[in-house]
């Protein structure tokens, strides 16, 4: 078995005992990139010196007998969203090319305290905006499960790259299920935590009340063993609660017996749920019941607003959050006969189509005239759909549904008709209206070979009973599989 086989938990126990080394895990993952992602594209940016060193770092702490945490040495990888103090930041966007931050994103900062080195930045859609990796401005990423389909978005160079083993963990963001859509597309896990529960500071902005940092992984308690680093308090961030983290480990192997599971009929009666996802996501819910726990119908019935809300709210606030990239600061400057020119030319040539199209639809629901029937009536709305959640809560404990309503489709496939592809979030997005943490895990796959996600949500700030929930059905069923990373 070579080391990048290992689960992140696993490696961590094996270079605990001293069966192997951080040098030996870091030299198997490059190795793995060198090999496949030129198929895959999973990565923007390889850290190779910069990798070895830290793993050289943790290799010699442990040897001296000093206190290690308990991933010290486990490599990880970033979507290109985290800033990262003298290694180039793009957000997948052309209009920051060469851009290099003095300085690393919290989220990253506690990862390099905590020991892990980093392997490199992944390949996302451009400023988080898209479900397939393919409005990066530079190259689109692919499924390892199905070099032909995409790995979601957009943060599906993190997937992509957890799902082809080349790296053991990886970070992203989710605005509307930018980390739960791409883990359900690859097999992946990956969790959105409660809005406020890790710090977005040094996290290059989409919609800052939607943006949240989350982890992948191959397994459930990989994850919880990631957000226990990433979890807690920032004084950099004014939306970071001051509500103490708990250790997400310590209670993930509990059992469901006597948990209530909403199923909201709004996510399994929608028109267009492939018929294999909702037979896979049925069978993991009666999986559920002979694990103990019990099934309770639910309605959320604002649900069928929400699609049209967070294309409201989203690229108003992108829109603003936009307005910085003017050529003057930092990134791309076309030059000009003039400053009005020069931003002009600057932001068209560095924005591409998908970027362009959602800051025009969020500065004219901005603009005057407008802003009281569209933006105004959006956030009302979204507070509607929050009250639903709400009440949810008082006759469930979380709620299930399937993640996307199909599996990887092919690259090329939704591209060009922007309201198919919104769709893919028709399921995840609610929950960032609303800022709950949600999940995504395997649950099964399609007569493809595809697979297919799970995703579960929860009450604010109880991360850990998601955590438990995932990782009794795991216990369970066990879906973690390596892709065959074949040719379609």
């Amino acid at each position: 078995m070579e080391l990048t086989d290992l689960t992140l938990l696993e490696l961590s126990r094996k270079l605990a005992a001293r069966e192997a080394s951080s040098v030996e895990a870091v030299r198997g993952s490059l190795a793995r990139i060198e090999r496949l992602d030129a198929r895959v594209k999973a990565f923007l940016l390889v850290d190779e010196v910069g990798a070895l060193a830290a793993a050289n770092a943790s290799d010699a702490r442990r040897k001296a007998g000093a206190p290690l945490g308990p991933l010290d040495g486990v490599p990880v990888a970033l979507k290109d969203l985290f800033c990262t103090a003298g290694l180039a930041t793009t957000a997948g966007s052309r209009i920051l090319e060469g851009f290099v931050p003095p300085f690393d994103a919290t989220a990253v900062r506690l990862l390099r305290e905590a020991g892990l080195p980093i392997l490199g930045k992944t390949n996302m859609d451009e400023f988080a905006m898209g479900s397939s990796t393919e409005n990066s401005g530079f190259f689109p990423s692919r499924n390892p499960w199905d070099l032909s389909r995409s790995p979601g978005g957009s943060s599906g160079g993190s997937a992509a790259a957890v799902a082809a083993r080349m790296a053991f963990g990886a970070l992203g963001t989710d605005t509307g299920g930018s980390i739960r859509q791409p883990a359900a597309l690859t097999g992946t896990v990956g969790l959105k935590p409660t809005y406020g529960r890790v710090s977005r500071y040094g996290v290059v902005a989409f919609a800052s009340s939607l943006d949240q940092v989350g982890p992948f992984a191959r397994t459930v308690s990989d994850v919880a063993a990631l957000l226990r680093i990433l979890a807690g308090h920032d004084p950099c961030d004014s939306t970071s609660s001051t509500r103490p983290a708990p250790d997400y480990l310590a209670s993930v192997e509990q059992d469901v017996k006597g948990l209530r599971l909403g199923m909201p009929r709004e996510y399994f009666e929608l028109e267009g749920l492939d018929a294999e996802v909702r037979a896979a996501v049925d069978g993991a819910c009666r999986a559920f019941e002979t694990l103990g726990a019990k099934l309770v119908p639910l309605s959320l019935p604002h649900t069928k607003y929400a699609l049209a809300t967070y294309y409201l709210v989203a690229p108003a606030e992108a829109s603003s959050n936009l307005a910085r990239y003017d050529g003057v600061r930092y990134g791309l400057r076309v030059p000009a006969r003039g400053l009005r020119e020069m931003y002009a030319q600057t932001r068209d040539r560095g924005f591409g189509p998908e970027v362009k199209r959602r800051i025009l639809l969020g500065t004219y629901a901005l603009s005057a005239g407008y802003y009281d029937a569209y933006y105004l009536k959006a956030q009302k709305v979204r507070t509607l759909i929050r009250r639903d959640f709400d009440a949810a809560w008082d006759k469930v404990d979380v709620i299930v549904s399937p993640t996307s309503p199909a599996p990887a489709f092919r690259l090329g496939e939704k591209v060009d008709d922007p309201l198919a592809m919104y769709a893919n979030d028709v399921f995840t997005l609610p929950c960032n209206l609303a800022g709950l943490p949600g999940m995504s895990l395997p649950c099964g796959f399609a007569r493809s070979g595809l697979p297919i996600g799970l995703q579960i949500l929860g009450k604010h700030f109880d991360e850990a009973t998601v955590l438990r929930v995932g990782r009794a059905f795991e216990r369970a069923h066990d879906f973690v599989r390596a892709p065959p990373l074949g040719e379609a």
